[in-house]
């Protein structure tokens, strides 16, 4: 019998893996592996790199000596050199990464960059026009603060806030609002405004530009990344299911 792991009192053959995969929805995990395996077989490291990116695997896994790192191996089933391996493997993703889209990330961010943006902003939102007006020009005349109306009178959950609402990307309000924001600047408030049943008055707090630095441009290219990613993955799941209705 093809034996090849026991786990408690089951022993596993390997015609058994792919069912078992199948069954705990792994398949799409172990393609995400093997898909990501080719891309970077060709990516080298430099010694050097190779050291660092083993030194940050063994500190980030508490891997401090070599008993712990041999009683990791035999934890995982795996042997040194892979573990080697192993090591080295997000360094040569990275690098995928840069090499493949870090020429497209000025333009992407130019893209992505309304969605990217951080806004805070006050609701006031209530269904009666007359009773809104009021409020307005209570609020530009200055006789009360816009938390002290939005905890009196506004119908939403803000009200329990204030009326505050903050930090968000700019794609999270809704659009009418989102629009209005993007046109204002900071502390301006702006009239009554109709959106669906709602009767809503609105004032920019703060609004936070993106900025291309580093953290950003990390998450750029694991969106690019993960974007190309599923696209991998769903040809390679389309040609399994291809070739499995060739087989039949």
């Amino acid at each position: 019998m093809n034996e090849i792991i026991k786990v408690a009192n089951q022993t596993i053959t390997a015609s058994e893996i792919i069912p078992l995969l199948r069954r705990y929805l792994l398949l799409p995990q172990l393609f995400r592996e093997i898909i990501i395996d080719h891309a970077i077989a060709e990516i080298s490291c430099t010694p050097e790199e190779q050291t660092s990116a083993e030194e940050r695997f063994y500190g980030k896994h508490k891997l401090t000596d070599d008993k712990a790192r041999q009683a990791w191996c035999e934890n995982h089933q795996i042997t040194l050199n892979q573990l080697k391996t192993l090591a080295t493997r997000e360094l040569k993703l990275e690098k995928f990464q840069q090499q493949t889209w870090g020429h497209r990330l000025e333009s992407y961010f130019l893209e992505r960059k309304q969605q990217l943006d951080q806004v805070s902003y006050s609701l006031i939102r209530l269904k009666d026009k007359g009773v809104a007006r009021e409020l307005y020009y209570r609020l530009e005349d200055g006789e009360q603060s816009f938390a002290e109306i939005a905890r009196q009178y506004s119908q939403g959950p803000e009200a329990q806030s204030g009326g505050l609402i903050g930090l968000m990307p700019m794609t999270m309000p809704h659009p009418q609002i989102a629009r209005i924001l993007k046109l204002s600047q900071p502390g301006q408030l702006w009239t009554p405004t109709q959106i669906g049943e709602w009767i809503v008055i609105v004032r920019l707090e703060k609004l936070i530009p993106a900025q291309l630095d580093q953290a950003m441009r990390q998450r750029l290219l694991k969106e690019l990344f993960n974007r190309w990613l599923g696209e991998q993955l769903q040809q390679f799941i389309e040609q399994g299911n291809s070739g499995s209705g060739n087989r039949e």
